[in-house]
Order: structure tokens, then C-alpha cells, then sequence
């Protein structure tokens, strides 16, 4: 069956839907990827409460929370004072959730599931069954996950990483994070398949490889990398739960002492083998929440600056080779496991080797930008923001990809702040830009351009105030995951004052997210209409209604040429659609 009569049998065949089948059960991407988006958007907001919570510690270390202290356990608050284990619970807990319940599921499940199947022209996902089923399995590892904060003994505490043997003796809540791990993996994988089969086998007449959207080729790298790097991660998942609940030792050493006595287990296990398997997955999982995030801000910056995108070509090849080398620089976070020389010289070189294709597309958006008649509304300035954060981003991190700097730097808080700088005023800029972008793309309507802006320039400086003085405690040598902040080293003395500022912007940065929620939801029902091409871009979303219908096109399209014609010499508007026939 060609593409075309699937889109028309899938245009003329739908009944009318049910709420629950609409809505709830949909199979429909649009719907699943709304569904994505406004549950990871509370699970974001979710995991920056626990942050806050863990900055009040931070700043005022001992002293009882104001007002939400009574609404804790006496277990895991006394007195409303914050116990170091209830302190490691949130910090494990604020990661992952951040990670894996929050961007990850906002970059691929919610932009990649809407926008994906639009901009190649195809009516829906190639399995929309499966992908109603990887939305609800993401769902129940979320549910999974946040029901831990009521097991004994509180939320998993090991750390986001979840290092055994700590995490193979911690308390119930770390066997309720392996299982929410399972079903958000799971999830992950069901995706990943429908990403790449969708996106190889649906895309419409004329869309050859290189006529695609930048944001598609990042869609489908990020795809590939799910597919490869969550499998040793899922099989890890599986190991730790047995050495915690049928007696292997997977991962548990013999001859350990645990508070005086000796472990009756068998042993004979590896703590470096999670730690492989682990990295193996996690090193990789930073290119799946930037390459997403690049995609949005290369539609962004062409769109705005009203430019083709300068050298598409050199960007997707860098893509494809930023996915492979992914895979072989994990052990750069492993340098303190006593490797020897020559293999830590290897993950040294292709550590610094991966710095090359980012910066080939970073440099991609700044020549972009050069010469253009640049529109300064709220996702431009978001896509803007984003280029010079993840530059500080990646920077602060070459530095940690040699072992002589790593040494010293590492477990301190320059990694939290490089990790920071890549991941939330880099990643989640880029990811506020998309939502700005495409809202009206998703609802008809357009979002207030004022409270953007206020949205915009409040977070960007609260993010820089958090994350730049991190960066400073960390070359002075203060640890992370210290219940106080570093107050009982001599030492940390000279850098403790910045934990109150800190704590200060990130309650600030609270503040300055009140207009995007409001602004989000008053635009779904008030904000103004607007076409279906507001932004007059060249990309085949807009050709559909929007709200886009079930089938997504009245009519298939059809892509004549490449996704960025802007300023075209001798044609008469300063766009041409992608679908738009040439005049004869």
C-alpha cells in the first residue's frame, strides 16, 4: 500500500471516539504526545519542589523548615529539621525524577511524538497502539517512582546513580526505583522503535533524507540511542533487584561490613559492573535530552532569522556521529576506579573527540544568526538563550574528560554545576522555546508574548545566580551530597556564603515559572487565534489545520525541496512552504 492510500484510509475511517478512547486511551500521537507533555511538565515541577526543599538545607543547614516543615513525618523530619536521610532521599529522587520522569519525556515523548509525524507528512505513528502503550508505562514507572516516598525507610537515597553495594542494602524505597525504572526504560524502548520505523517507512512523497527537518534527524539519532544504551541499563535494573529481593549477588562483593557486622551473602559480585552498565546508558542519555533540544532551536533560529539553515548538511552528519561516539566515552565518569593508563587515555581522547561535532552545530546556529532579520518573540529569545548556556555547559566540561582534572573535580560540586549548566538553563531553555513555538500549532491559539518575556529573562538570570557559584565551590573542593552544604569542613569555609544566594534564586526562579503556568493554561481557552501558519515557516506542520484533525492533512503532502527556504532571491513572499509546488 503506498503512503497515500494509508493516509486516505486513515482519513476516511474514523468513527466518532469516545471520551475515554479520545482523551485517555488515545492512539491518536497529537493526543499521546499532549499526554507526554503536561505529565512531564508535572513531574518537572514536582522534581523542582524537591530541590527547593533540599535548598533550604543547603542555606540554613539545621533549621526547621518554615510552614511545610509540620507537613512532614517526624521520621523524616523531626521538629520540621531535615535528617541527612531524608536529605539523600530528595537528591536522588530529584534527579531521576528530573531525568527521567521530566525532560527526557518532554523532549522525545511529547515534542517527538507531535511534531515528528507532521513535519514528514504522515497521518500518525507507524504503531499507534504501541505508542498509547509506551505513554502508559511511562506513566505507571512515574506512579512507581513518587509511591517510594510512602515505603518504610522513605524514597530511594543512593543517589541518582544508584551505586551498589549501598544501593543493594538501602531501604524499600530503592526496590520501588528499580521497578519504576523498569517500566520507564520498557517505555523508552517501545518509543524508540516506533521513532525510527515512523520516520524511515512514513514520510511522504518527495522527503528524501537530506529534504528533512533538522529536528527529525535529531528525533531519529536520539531513537537509535535509546534503542542501543537503555537495554544494559534494564538488564542492571533487573541484577539489583535480584541481589535485593532473591539473594543474588550480582553486584555485592564478599567480605562486606555493614554497620560492625559481616553481610551473610555469597559475594563474588561487582560494584564496577552497575557502574559499567549504568554509564553505558547514562552518557549517551545526555546526548538524548541536548540533540532534542538542538532540533527545537535549529527550527527556531531558521525560522526567526529568516535564513536557511547554514550548512544543514555538516549539522546532520555531526548528529550521526555525535550518536555513535556517545557510546564509547562512558568510562569518563569511572577515571576513580583505579583503570589503568592506557584505557583511561582512550576514553580521554574520544571524550575530547565528541566536544567536535557539538561545537560544529553550535557554530551551525551562530553563522545562522549572521546577516538575518532576526524576530526577537519569546521562543527566539528561549533558542537564543539556549546556545550560549550550553556552551558554558560544555566547556565546564572538558575539564572533567581528563583524568588530572577529574581527579581532583570530581564528586564536587563543578559537576553538579556542569551537569546543571548542559541540562537546565541549556536543555530545558530549548525545551521552553518548543513549547512557545508549537503551542499554537497544538491549540490555534498563540501564548502571550509579554509574560513570555518575563518568563525568559527572569529564569535565564535565577538559573546563571544557582548554577555559576556552584562551579566556584567546586574548584574550592566542597563535595556534593553533603547534608550541609559543605558547614562541617574548615575549608569550605570561604564558599559556604554562596549557598544562601543560591537558594535565594532558585526560590526566585519558582517565582518566575507563575507566568509561564498561568500564561500556559489561560492561552488554551483566551489566547488570541491565530492561522495555521503564524510564524510563516517553510516546514510541512503548518500545512495542516490546527488544531491538527485525526489524519492530520486534508490532503497528503507533497515536499518539493528542502525544510528552510527562507529569503529566496527572486520569490515573491520571504518563505517557501516545503510542500508548496514550484510555478511552472
Amino acid at each position: 500500500m503506498s503512503q497515500s492510500d494509508h493516509h486516505d484510509e486513515h482519513a476516511n475511517e474514523h468513527p466518532k471516539l469516545g471520551f475515554w478512547q479520545a482523551y485517555v486511551f488515545s492512539t491518536d500521537h497529537k493526543v499521546i504526545g499532549i499526554q507526554y507533555g503536561l505529565t512531564a511538565l508535572v513531574f518537572l515541577f514536582f522534581g523542582f519542589c524537591l530541590m527547593m526543599l533540599m535548598r533550604w538545607q543547603l542555606a540554613y543547614p539545621g533549621q526547621a523548615l518554615p510552614i511545610f516543615g509540620s507537613l512532614f513525618s517526624d521520621a523524616t523530619m523531626p521538629g520540621g529539621v531535615m535528617l541527612p536521610e531524608f536529605y539523600n532521599s530528595l537528591g536522588a529522587m530529584h534527579g531521576t525524577i528530573m531525568v527521567f520522569l521530566g525532560v527526557v519525556p518532554l523532549a522525545v515523548g511529547a515534542f517527538g511524538n507531535f511534531v515528528v509525524p507532521l513535519q514528514i507528512g504522515a497521518p500518525d505513528m507507524a504503531f499507534p497502539k504501541l505508542n498509547m502503550a509506551s505513554y502508559w508505562s511511562f506513566f505507571a514507572g512515574g506512579v512507581v517512582m513518587l509511591y517510594s516516598f510512602m515505603a518504610p525507610g522513605g524514597a530511594a537515597n543512593s543517589g541518582w546513580t544508584s551505586y551498589p553495594p549501598l544501593s543493594d542494602i538501602a531501604t524499600a524505597g530503592q526496590t520501588y526505583w528499580l521497578i519504576g525504572m523498569i517500566f520507564l526504560i520498557t517505555s523508552s524502548l517501545l518509543g524508540s522503535v516506533n521513532f525510527i520505523v515512523t520516520i524511515i517507512q512514513l514520510r511522504v512523497e518527495g522527503l528524501t533524507y537530506m529534504r528533512m527537518p533538522f529536528f527529525v534527524w535529531a528525533q531519529l539519532v536520539t531513537a537509535f540511542l535509546l534503542l542501543l544504551a537503555f537495554p544494559p541499563l534494564e538488564a542492571a535494573g533487573v541484577m539489583q533487584l535480584m541481589d535485593r529481593l532473591a539473594d543474588t549477588s550480582f553486584f555485592l562483593p564478599t567480605g562486606l561490613v555493614v554497620t560492625g557486622d559481616a553481610l551473610q551473602v555469597s559475594g563474588g559480585g561487582s560494584p564496577l559492573l552497575w557502574q559499567h552498565l549504568f554509564w553505558f546508558l547514562a552518557h549517551p542519555e545526555v546526548y538524548v535530552l541536548i540533540l532534542p533540544a538542538m532540533g527545537i532551536v535549529a527550527e527556531i533560529i531558521a525560522n526567526n532569522s529568516r535564513k536557511p539553515l547554514f550548512g544543514y548538511k555538516s549539522a546532520v552528519y555531526s548528529l550521526i556521529f555525535l550518536g555513535f561516539m556517545s557510546f564509547i566515552v562512558w568510562a569518563h565518569h569511572m577515571f576513580l576506579t583505579g583503570m589503568g593508563t592506557t584505557i583511561s587515555a582512550f576514553f580521554q581522547t574520544t571524550t575530547m573527540i565528541i566536544s567536535i561535532p557539538s561545537v560544529v552545530i553550535l557554530t551551525v546556529f551562530f553563522i545562522s544568526l549572521w546577516g538575518g532579520r532576526i524576530r526577537f518573540n519569546t521562543c527566539m529569545l528561549f533558542a537564543l538563550g539556549f546556545l550560549p548556556m550550553f556552551g558554558i555547559g560544555g566547556l565546564t566540561g572538558l575539564p572533567l574528560g581528563l583524568s588530572a582534572a577529574d581527579i581532583p573535580l570530581h564528586d564536587t560540586y563543578y559537576v553538579i554545576g556542569h551537569f546543571h549548566y548542559v541540562v537546565a538553563p541549556g536543555t530545558l531553555l530549548a525545551l521552553f522555546a518548543g513549547i512557545y513555538y508549537w503551542f499554537p500549532k497544538a491549540t490555534g491559539r498563540i501564548m502571550n508574548e509579554f509574560w513570555g518575556k518575563v518568563h525568559f529573562w527572569g529564569s535565564i538570570v535565577c538559573m546563571n545566580m544557582i548554577f555559576f557559584p556552584m562551579l566556584i565551590q567546586g574548584l574550592a573542593g566542597v563535595s556534593r551530597r553533603l547534608y550541609d552544604g559543605g558547614a562541617s569542613y574548615e575549608f569550605a569555609e570561604p564558599v559556604l556564603h554562596y549557598n544562601a544566594a543560591m537558594s535565594h534564586a532558585a526560590w526566585l526562579l519558582a517565582v518566575f515559572q507563575l507566568p509561564f503556568i498561568i500564561n500556559f493554561f489561560y492561552s488554551i481557552w483566551k489566547g488570541k487565534q491565530v492561522d495555521r501558519n503564524p510564524w510563516q515557516s517553510t516546514t510541512m506542520e503548518w500545512e495542516a489545520p490546527s488544531p491538527p484533525p485525526h489524519g492530520n492533512f486534508d490532503t497528503p503532502p507533497v515536499a518539493y525541496r528542502g525544510p528552510y527556504e527562507y529569503s529566496v532571491p527572486g520569490a515573491e513572499k520571504d518563505y517557501t512552504p516545503q510542500c508548496e509546488a514550484a510555478e511552472v
